[in-house]
């Protein structure tokens, strides 16, 4: 069957996606010394912004990566889609992996002055998300409410305000950009295409939104409902695992075949669902997502009721 390539985002995309979604990677430099390079990487999280399509990294004063960059810029900084709560556990047990992006380029450090400007727009973003988060209808902050693990992007990067830890901030200029999708399958993008793409505005609020879905077991036997009514499978749980603005993808736990000693196991099974029209916002995917679901249990109560008879 012929893929329309309208129902998926692009890698550019789908890169910028992640990166708007997360708030910290992994940020890999070169060891040095006073005698200069290594060779050696050394590695460890750093939390980010996202700013004109390039990352914007907080690095503690005291962290080796203020040594290594100032011997040699080279760096490496991958990023993953956030899976908070259940799925990430779920994930593991299937040998999947989060969708990730990893970048090559230079790690820069900002002179004193830009370095305030942007510590300025961080605290614009918190502020900013915040107040999206009080303005949301009962349908968004139900979704979002129901999320219990430490998913805001907000609380997060607002730990970064605090006076308890110094930070030095760099620009990492991109080079190169690679989308790794949940396979482990490799795809290059172009730096200037990912650039240019512009983030799904639910993208900060994606891994709350989907902790919020896949803590509900009302919610979970919706998505349950959706493989069995429009993919014909018959799941024992299913969880999302991606959002955007066209639809969102489900990870469904499928009976396998059953085995030599008669006792079947599950394997997990990812089914893409598409909205009817983009959700451009958190409101427009939450209220997508529960006209969908009262869809599928109108066709499974109608199609019961057909059988009754």
């Amino acid at each position: 069957m012929k893929r329309n390539l309208a129902t998926v985002l692009s890698y550019a995309e789908k890169c910028k996606n992640i990166l708007a979604s997360n708030w910290q990677g992994s940020l890999n430099t070169i060891k040095a010394d006073s005698k200069g390079s290594k060779g050696d990487i050394y590695s460890s999280k750093v939390k980010y912004i996202l700013r004109g399509g390039q990352p914007y990294l907080w690095v503690p004063e005291n962290d080796l990566h203020n040594v290594n960059t100032i011997i040699d810029e080279r760096g490496s900084f991958a990023v993953t889609s956030p899976y908070p709560g259940p799925v990430g556990v779920l994930l593991k047990s299937t040998k999947k992996l989060p969708a990730r992006v990893a970048l090559v380029g230079d790690v820069v450090p900002l002179k004193e002055d830009k370095a305030k400007s942007l510590a300025k727009k961080l605290q614009e973003v918190i502020v900013s998300e915040q107040k999206a988060m009080n303005d949301f209808t009962h349908i968004a902050s139900g979704v979002l409410s129901s999320s219990v693990s430490n998913t805001s992007r907000r609380d997060n990067l607002e730990e970064l305000l605090g006076d308890d830890e110094r930070f030095s901030i760099f620009r990492f200029k991109t080079r190169s950009c690679t989308f790794i999708d949940s396979c482990g399958g490799t795809f290059d993008v172009d730096v200037e295409d990912m650039e240019k793409s512009k983030a799904d505005l639910l993208a900060p609020f994606s891994a709350k939104l989907i902790d919020g879905i896949n803590q509900s077991k009302a919610r979970r036997t919706a998505l349950m409902l959706f493989c069995f009514v429009y993919m014909d499978a018959h799941p024992k749980d299913a969880y999302i695992t991606a959002i955007d603005r066209k639809g969102f993808d489900v990870l469904a736990m499928i009976p396998s075949p059953v085995s030599k000693d008669g006792i079947g196991e599950y394997q997990g099974k990812e089914f893409r669902f598409m909205f009817k029209e983009e959700a451009k916002d958190v409101e427009a995917f939450c209220r997508q997502l529960a006209e969908m679901e009262e869809e599928v249990v109108k066709k499974v109560s109608s199609s019961s009721g057909l059988k009754s008879n």
